[in-house]
């Protein structure tokens, strides 16, 4: 373990813009992060420009305060060649460190850019030992923590470690493992991996069944740990990190003033930790908790039935409200120029706005108190009952203008020469891995072969379950291999039922899942070398710290499941390295983008089979919460009719679709492009007869009797 106990932590704070960036040092901050230019997970964001970048990075240093580049959005094939730029550029300005998500960025920066210092992402998904040593062995200098941690676990993964612990201290929780979370992606195509999440764990939901109460039953409260900070220090923890690149000025300066107060206190100072917290209420966050960091399953985390919306709540519409036009009683003083969001409750959409008009008795006002009866301009129709919250002062943004701020100007011509430097380098680099394809960009990907492919093949058919009761019924085909999740109730039902399950013991593959907690470890330790000496060889992994439980079994054939996230060929050279075989692309990849690694020369030189997923219902959120509002196999729906159904597995709760997704009319297009496997997964739900059947027929060429979604395959991954 990194010693942190006598050394003061970092406090590092959030960016989006040069304002909040000067706050956040002002404030007290030890490091800023920033998102780099088109490769980060806030894609909402305003991107910075090098020269902007440049300037940020030595106002930072002359302070001796660190400035760390947010790189963490996946990457798709076509976009590596405008990365590979950014890549170059980003090593000459020397940042302190780049924040990595994608295996295929962590592979381009440690090949091609050895002089970038790498902190491996909280959307890596670390939360055991296992994947913090692997994320060390692959040469990343900081690993920062999934959230869902309590102290007891970041303790006993910290003195495992050997490495830089950062955690998120402050600000927004999602409801999913970071990492994990493909509900916005599902409903059009918005990656919250790529920074474009719509927050559907935001809206509000109702069970379908009689009674059913409306909810927002994933809105989480955001996190405050100002009261466990000495303690975390004593887990080990190198960094608190403030969430909120989206956030205003006055948000970070008072989070960071809140923090910085805190740390350089004396352990059981109360009365700094009182004037802390007033400063965090003024902060216009939302309600909030202490997250995992006590336990697992706090009652504090989520608040079901009131709206999780930043800032101030002003009061609900009442009559009087309309088009354009809300009437309410005030909860909180406001005044013309201050940013307000409105909460429509019908449909969970949110609108942002600055207001403009404000009357009281028919008279135009310019500000207004708590109590007062008033109606305010809005652009939108407005219903009553709908919410209004105050997100951003007016007098705060006006003090944040009148500050001497950066020049961004006198670093363009540096940044010039830099452009100009790296070019040849960048050239160079795309020549030596052949980025080209084999094809026309404006070809359609099912008219040609793939480079990989053939006319008449078709790809190899694999079989995924999670209960050994599913081999009782006849399977739709008899699959090339046979995918079995390890669990308990797996390992056991195994050792109960090896004469049912023999004649599939050649094709069997066990498969772990994507979360093991630190608790968990021991098991998985003990049940794989058992499975071993039975003769199985054949093993997937779910997240790329799992190999190391293999990683000196040379005999063994190992493959990645499509949680790994691959969205591009360069990160196929990263698990060649792990010692994979195969690995499957990310579940939520377009035809297009699918199209474009299997025909690029990388794909083919990183010496992996790729697959994909072709069926079945992938969890959509995978959180750790078993909250007791939560009502499990019972469907919930969303303000637009969708429906989805609540699910254990993995010790976590997921939501699926009620439906499956199907690719399996794809298959002969999927061969010809270079798909060598596809996975029909029938997990997280009770298989039917009627069920199996339909993928027979399917399986057999013909036309499905079922409307399915196809997932983001006939669209564009955003």
């Amino acid at each position: 373990m990194i010693d942190m106990i006598n050394k003061k932590p970092e406090l590092l704070a959030p960016a989006g813009s040069i304002n909040v960036f000067e706050s956040a040092i002002e404030a007290g901050a030890d490091a800023v992060y920033i998102g780099a230019p088109a490769l980060n997970a806030r894609a909402l964001g305003k991107d910075f420009t090098f020269a902007e970048i440049a300037a940020m990075i030595e106002f930072s240093h002359k302070r001796d305060v660190k400035l760390y580049l947010a790189t963490n959005s996946l990457l798709k094939e076509n976009e590596i060649p405008q990365t590979l730029e950014t890549l170059a550029i980003l090593e000459e300005l020397k940042p302190d460190a780049l924040i990595i998500q994608d295996l295929g960025v962590f592979h381009l920066c440690k090949k091609y850019f050895p002089g970038l210092r790498l902190h491996a992402s909280t959307l890596l998904g670390a939360h055991n030992s296992l994947a913090v040593r692997q994320f060390k062995n692959m040469g990343f200098e900081r690993v920062v923590l999934a959230r869902e941690l309590t102290v007891k676990e970041i303790n006993s993964i910290a003195r495992a470690s050997g490495v830089e612990i950062e955690v998120f201290i402050h600000g927004a929780l999602c409801f999913s493992y970071s990492g994990l979370c493909l509900f916005s992606s599902y409903l059009g195509g918005k990656s919250g991996l790529r920074g474009r999440c719509v927050q559907p764990c935001r809206r509000r939901y109702q069970w379908k069944q009689p009674g059913g109460k409306q909810g927002y039953y994933f809105s989480m409260n955001d996190l405050s740990g100002i009261d466990l900070i000495h303690s975390l220090q004593q887990a080990g923890v190198s960094s608190f990190k403030i969430e909120g690149r989206l956030r205003s000025a006055h948000y970070v300066s008072s989070v960071v003033k809140a923090y910085r107060m805190v740390i350089d206190a004396e352990e059981g100072d109360r009365s700094i930790l009182t004037n802390a917290k007033e400063l965090l209420d003024q902060s216009m966050g939302r309600k909030t908790s202490q997250g995992y960091f006590n336990t697992a399953e706090s009652k504090e985390l989520i608040s079901p039935y009131h709206s999780g919306n930043v800032g101030l709540y002003l009061g609900q519409a009442g009559k009087g409200t309309g088009r354009g036009k809300i009437a309410l009683a005030l909860k909180e003083a406001i005044q013309v120029g201050d940013r307000l969001r409105l909460h429509q409750e019908n449909t969970g959409e949110r609108i942002a706005f600055t207001l403009r008009n404000v009357t009281k008795n028919g008279q135009k006002i310019s500000r207004a108190n708590p109590g007062e009866s008033i109606i305010l301009e809005v652009p939108a129709v407005v219903k009553q009952g709908d919410s209004l919250f105050k997100v951003d002062s007016r007098i705060a943004r006006e003090a944040e203008k009148n500050k001497p701020g950066l020049e961004p100007g006198q670093f363009s011509s540096a940044v010039k020469k830099i452009l100009q430097k790296t070019r040849q380098k960048v050239s160079a680099v795309q020549k030596s891995f052949a980025y080209g394809q084999t094809r026309s960009r404006k070809t359609s990907v099912a008219g040609k072969r793939g480079a990989r492919g053939s006319s008449d093949a078709t790809p190899l058919i694999y079989i995924k379950i999670d209960d050994l009761q599913v081999l009782k019924m006849h399977l739709p085909v008899m699959p090339e291999q046979l995918l079995v999740e390890l669990n308990r109730k797996t390992f056991n039902d195994f050792q109960h039922q090896k004469k049912n399950v023999k004649k599939f013991h050649h094709k069997m593959v066990w498969c772990l899942p994507p979360i093991i907690m630190e608790s968990e470890v021991g098991f998985f330790s003990k049940a794989i070398p058992q499975l071993i000496k039975n003769n199985f060889i054949t093993w997937q992994i779910g997240h790329v710290g799992q190999q190391l439980f293999f990683d000196s079994k040379e005999r063994l054939n190992l493959s990645g499941d499509y949680t790994l996230n691959i969205l591009n060929s360069q990160a196929l050279f990263v698990l060649h390295g792990l010692k994979l075989q195969r690995a499957q692309a990310a579940i939520e990849i377009d035809r297009e983008s699918l199209g474009d690694i299997l025909s690029s020369k990388s794909a083919a030189d990183s010496g992996l089979d790729l697959g994909t997923t072709v069926y079945g219902t992938p969890p959509l959120f995978t959180a750790r919460p078993m909250a007791k509002h939560f009502i499990y196999a019972q469907p919930f729906v969303s303000p637009k009719g969708e429906s989805f159904v609540l699910r254990k597995a993995w010790n976590s709760t997921v939501a699926i679709d009620e439906n499956p997704f199907s690719l399996l009319s794809k298959l002969t297009e999927l061969a010809k492009m270079g798909v060598k496997y596809v996975v029909i997964d029938l997990s997280h739900r009770k298989i039917s007869r009627k069920e199996i059947d339909e993928i027979g027929r399917e399986l057999a060429g013909k036309q499905s009797r079922r409307k399915l979604s196809t997932f983001n395959y006939n669209g564009s991954l955003l």
